[in-house]
């Protein structure tokens, strides 16, 4: 008799941890999410940056910045300045879609700046 009387504590247990367990996996993926989100901008910055410093055309610079990475368009804001130096400040609001920790979370940006010397005489 003692033994089934365990086994429903062990359930109640169970049921009252699950959701605090998916929870905790919900967080680790939307943060794996960010994290991925935050090196893919640091490339953008660096593709964007070099393609600056051969054609500091705005629209060069922010086609570089997209096709270096599979980060959403959209998200994305690429600033060009030129001088003796370019420098590209690429942003990105990185999405927070999953659920349950994604609303909790909000949404996440991140700023990237690289400045170089022009190879332009």
């Amino acid at each position: 008799m003692r033994h089934r009387r365990e086994q429903g504590q062990a359930t109640l247990e169970l049921a009252l941890l699950l959701p605090l367990l998916v929870a905790i996996v919900l967080f680790v993926i939307q943060a794996g999410l960010v994290a991925r989100d935050r090196l893919a901008l640091i490339h953008a910055a660096r593709e964007a940056a070099r393609e600056a410093v051969v054609d500091p055309d705005p629209a060069s610079v922010r086609r570089a910045a997209v096709r270096a990475t599979g980060l959403d368009p959209t998200r994305l804001a690429v600033q060009v300045t030129e001088g003796d130096v370019v420098m590209v400040i690429v942003t990105y609001r990185s999405p927070t879609d999953v659920p349950i920790v994604g609303r909790l979370m909000g949404e996440v940006r991140f700023r990237e700046r690289f400045v170089s010397r022009t190879e332009r005489g």
